[in-house]
């Protein structure tokens, strides 16, 4: 697994810093305020996954133990991190807000989600046997 080092933590911070900052443009420069959902959804969506994660029995000697849980967990975070994504798309369609914050809300949420993952990517505790 890869190492943190104070230049990762560094990197991903203005990474999350430019996504909100995206997403709060998104918003302010239309004043149209309802992409602010969109991080909500995306600051929501690894929850799931870590409660089924926690729920999950991990036993070695029974492979199948705690494989329904841990799906049903990631299948909760890929809905919000698909209705962070759909759900400006719905709101340019419908009108309440501008093409362009849409783009704008859309990137900065994936860059948001992104930042997140690798958080958990490189901050991931090993276990012991």
């Amino acid at each position: 697994m890869p190492q943190a080092g104070l230049k990762t933590i560094i990197a991903l911070s203005f990474v999350l810093a430019v996504g909100f900052l995206l997403v709060i443009l998104s918003c302010a420069l239309w004043h149209a305020y309802y992409p602010l959902l969109v991080v909500a959804t995306y600051v929501m969506a690894p929850v799931p996954n870590w409660i089924c994660s926690h729920c999950a029995n991990p036993d070695d000697f029974v492979e199948s133990s705690g494989a329904a849980v841990l799906d049903l967990g990631r299948f909760c975070t890929g809905f919000l991190v698909v209705m962070g994504l759909a759900l400006p798309m719905i709101l340019a369609h419908s009108g309440i807000i501008e093409v362009p914050a849409m783009i704008m809300s859309v990137i900065g949420g994936l860059l948001i989600y992104g930042t997140i993952i690798s958080f958990a990517m490189f901050f991931q505790e090993e276990q012991e046997f």
